[in-house]
Parts: structure tokens; sequence; C-alpha cells
């Protein structure tokens, strides 16, 4: 799974690679944001709220007196569901 900005780092990487000056890969980029900004920010809310149903899903457990415990922090499973170290 990825983030919208996740996507747009990659969409900008592939576009270094295909435009000869930064400034036509600053263009493009702006010129996808002007058209997919609400589409983006609607899978980011998407993106969002499925990470947090999965980490209380596969993480966290009530206890017999009815206290929620989590196995690792919110932080280290979005590292892990989004695979940030290794960009």
């Amino acid at each position: 799974m990825k983030t919208p900005i996740q996507e747009l780092l990659d969409y900008t990487t592939d576009l270094l690679h295909t435009f000869d000056s930064e400034e036509r890969v600053a263009m493009a980029v702006l010129d996808y944001l002007k058209t997919n900004k609400k589409s983006m920010l609607e899978k980011e809310k998407e993106v969002m709220c499925k990470f947090a149903d999965n980490y209380v899903e596969d993480e966290c457990y009530a206890s017999v007196t009815g206290s929620v415990g989590c196995d690792i922090s919110t932080e280290e499973y979005f590292e892990k569901t989004f695979k940030t170290k290794e960009r």
C-alpha cells in the first residue's frame, strides 16, 4: 500500500528520468497536482482510515480488565505498512 505522497514521489522520479530539465519536471508535477489534488485527498483519507482499522485489528487487543493494549506503536506499524525505511 502506498500513500498519495509516495505515489507522487514515484511519479516525480519517473519524470526525472524522462525530461531533460528540472524545470520541465516541476511543471509536469504541478500539472499533475492541479489535475489530481481532489482524488489524492480522497485517497489519502481512504488509505489512512484503512491504516487505522488494520492497526487496531492487527496489533491491538483488549485485556480481561477491558483496557486496550497494542503490541507495537502506530509509528512502528506505519513503517511496516508503508515500508518507509526503504525510501
